[in-house]
């Protein structure tokens, strides 16, 4: 795997998984039910990231060595990261943009 390669795979797997976790936290929402957003979108990420590297690796018929092991450990570290981070300081700026707006 090269860093084009997986560049790609996170963000497409950053976006899907930062869509999936919106979509149960609202799930939740409307059940009324506690949740924790930063497990919601651990889970997704390992789902995400992790079943979407997976997939690449049959697709190129990659063999599962070590260094592309590494590389899908990276892959959901790196999914869970982006989406945690990235959706939420996207939805606390539009908040921002939206309170100062009056002013």
């Amino acid at each position: 795997m090269d860093v084009t390669l997986f560049m790609v795979l996170l963000t497409i797997g950053s976006v899907a998984s930062s869509l999936l976790t919106q979509a149960i936290k609202k799930t939740y929402e409307n059940a009324n039910k506690t949740y924790s957003s930063n497990m919601i979108a651990l889970v997704n990420a390992a789902i995400v990231g992790g079943c979407g590297t997976i997939a690449v690796f049959i697709y190129k018929s990659m063999p599962l060595n070590p260094k592309n092991i590494v590389f899908l450990l990276m892959m959901v570290i790196a999914t869970w990261v982006s989406c945690t981070i990235g959706y939420d300081k996207v939805i606390q700026t539009i908040a921002q943009l939206k309170a100062n707006d009056g002013k």
